[in-house]
């Protein structure tokens, strides 16, 4: 981790632990996994209100954006729609390795890149399909 991005981590898991943050998730064409994964974050088993997380359906009420899945042309000015309908202040974390670099779409004509290409991108977890804990421990 270089040393600007360690300090945006830390910036965002400061204002995490202090705020109570409310998350949006935008799926822009993966496979699920990386959904399922997120969701079983909000069921009782990890009970992620205990730190104050919340669930949002509209990006108007959300500080966190979870992206997941590459960025294809037809879905890269949908994600920034979503993304300029947050308020200030927004993050955006990429989720996955679809999210965090491509996956195994990368190479294909209609992907534009990964979660950073269109719009920034604050924090990544990367993984096959990042277990629900992973996904905590990157928005707290």
């Amino acid at each position: 981790m270089t040393g600007d991005r360690q300090s945006i981590s830390q910036r965002l898991a400061t204002w995490a632990r202090v705020t109570s943050p409310w998350v949006t998730v935008f799926n822009s064409g993966a496979c699920n996994a990386c959904d399922i994964e997120i969701i079983a974050c909000l069921m009782p088993r990890f009970d992620v209100e205990r730190f104050g997380i919340l669930a949002k359906g509209s990006p108007r009420h959300a500080d966190i954006l979870i992206v997941t899945g590459a960025v294809t042309r037809k879905q890269a000015s949908r994600r920034i729609r979503v993304w300029e309908q947050m308020p200030e202040p927004q993050y955006v974390i990429a989720c996955g390795a679809c999210g965090a670099g491509g996956g195994v779409f990368q190479w294909l004509y209609r992907v534009v890149g990964d979660g950073g290409t269109i719009i920034p991108c604050d924090l990544y977890v990367a993984g096959g399909q990042p277990r629900p804990d992973e996904h905590i421990s990157g928005v707290v």
